[in-house]
């Protein structure tokens, strides 16, 4: 078992991630899984691999129904926790195309019912063929193409490609780290897209917006303002860096040692048109 653990770690860890959205969640089902797993008779397992993911599906199906009735009564938008990664190359993000593992596609993954999003991850993710997803839901291989072609339709994605976003580069990144130390709401008004969205995340326990900002000016204004408030609200100077975060660059906040928020970026045709700002400090311990 210690073997198998070892072999589908990173595997079971990603997987549990993309269908949770917590990083939390994601260990708690890990440690759960590979716990009640020691009970098993491995030289029986003679797929184990699909028995390993079979379980950890089952429990995160039971963690999404538990999640929704909690995300009922959560203020604000719900956004799902930052996983931090060591770098491009860490094996969380080599077993998943980069992109499906970026944060932007979290949020998506968000839009679907718990099994669409099992067979979207096991399918485009994972690289399960239909045949496997089947077996491991005990459902029919049409039933599964089914759910596939309702989650994409949902995430507004072609059925014959997954459109990823574009990755901020280095150079932009900069800009948008010099505006923000600046508060220049000109310069970062010329890093926004028209149709820019600004989503925030408090979950009742800071100071955060309790619905998506869609004004260009506004959004604007928040972020050029965002390192004075946040340091009047923690009365210590705030440090912004870039770091790696779900394979992909995103931008911490820090005071002092404690991380504040956590920031991301998508872009389209060379402007920003998704912020989430994670500030909820229960889903910043690890980063």
């Amino acid at each position: 078992m210690e073997e198998l653990y070892d072999q589908y770690k990173a595997l079971l860890f990603t997987l549990a991630y993309q269908l949770t959205g917590s990083v939390a969640d994601a260990e708690d089902a890990l440690q759960d899984v590979f716990f009640k797993a020691y009970d098993v008779n491995v030289e029986r397992l003679k797929e184990p691999k699909a028995y390993l993911c079979k379980m950890v599906t089952n429990r995160c199906l039971n963690l999404q129904i538990s999640a929704r009735k909690q995300r009922e009564v959560y203020v604000g938008p719900w956004l799902p926790e930052p996983m931090q990664t060591t770098g491009t190359d860490t094996v969380e993000v080599t077993v998943v195309r980069r992109d499906l593992l970026s944060y932007g596609m979290i949020v998506l993954l968000e839009r679907l019912a718990p099994t669409e999003r099992v067979v979207f991850v096991l399918r485009e993710a994972l690289g399960f063929n239909y045949l496997e997803i089947a077996e491991l839901l005990g459902k029919r291989e049409d039933n599964c193409r089914k759910l596939m072609s309702r989650a994409r339709h949902k995430m507004e994605i072609p059925a014959d490609e997954i459109v990823g976003n574009e990755a901020v580069e280095l150079e932009w990144l900069n800009r948008f780290l010099t505006s923000l130390e600046q508060g220049n709401v000109d310069h970062l008004l010329s890093l926004l897209n028209e149709n820019v969205m600004l989503v925030t995340d408090g979950g009742g326990k800071v100071n955060a917006f309790k619905h998506p900002v869609r004004n260009r000016e506004r959004v604007a204004r928040f972020l050029a303002a965002a390192l004075e408030g946040l340091a009047s609200y923690y009365q210590e100077d705030i440090y912004i860096e870039a770091a790696p975060l779900n394979g992909e660059k995103g931008i911490v906040f820090r005071a002092g040692s404690d991380t504040v928020a956590a920031l991301f970026i998508q872009q389209q045709h060379g402007k920003f048109s998704r912020i989430y700002v994670v500030r909820n400090p229960d889903k910043l311990t690890r980063v």
